[in-house]
């Protein structure tokens, strides 16, 4: 997993309230268990019109947020299905960090297990993020994890709270085998002694 230290890029706003894991990956996308090309279903009923064009009023159809790095959303989102597809398809398609008023608890953890960061902020804070996201492509929000800082584009600075376990284990992208290997030196002690004493094991 890719480390998550400090993020600067276009932050895309996408004002809606219960934003649920079939919005973010509709099931008809959810036939792999590969983590690659998910991006194509991001948002498919809203980004995607019947007959499969582009619906150009959608978000990340507009030319200044085809490269957003940073999403910018309404209250609860990620609620719904516990689908990881959901957080892989963010990822596919660019989009590192998700910040809203809160979060259903198994995408919020399914997001950190995969390398995005998931920031919970006050109304107040996200009002100001989401007026930064609308600016189009002057919208460059930078995420400083280590800091717990977002910055504005007019330097307007915004703090979050992360449990500091999950923030250790994104700036060292450490996702659950990650921190399985971590402890290697003991496992192959253990199963050595285990070989020694127990080789009937």
């Amino acid at each position: 997993m890719d480390k998550f230290t400090t993020l600067s890029g276009v932050a895309a706003p996408l004002p809606i309230i219960n934003v649920d894991t079939d919005m973010i990956i509709p099931k008809d996308y959810l036939k792999t268990i590969k983590r690659t090309g998910l991006s194509a279903g991001l948002f498919a009923e809203m980004r995607l019109n019947e007959d499969g064009t582009e619906n150009p009023d959608f978000v990340l159809n507009k030319p200044a947020y085809r490269n957003a790095r940073v999403l910018v959303a309404g209250d609860n989102f990620g609620c719904g299905s516990s689908r990881e597809h959901a957080p892989w398809a963010l990822l596919d398609f660019g989009i590192r960090c998700v910040i809203s008023t809160s979060f259903a608890d198994i995408f919020y953890n399914n997001c950190f297990k995969n390398g995005i960061l998931p920031i919970v902020v006050g109304q107040e804070d996200l009002d100001k993020l989401m007026d930064d996201a609308e600016r189009g492509a002057n919208a460059t929000l930078t995420v400083d994890l280590e800091a717990q800082e977002i910055r504005g584009p007019d330097g307007g600075v915004v703090t979050f709270e992360i449990d500091a376990f999950k923030k250790h284990c994104l700036l060292n992208g450490l996702d659950d085998i990650g921190l399985t290997m971590e402890k290697a030196a003991k496992i192959d002690r253990f199963e050595k002694q285990l070989n020694e004493n127990r080789p009937w094991a």
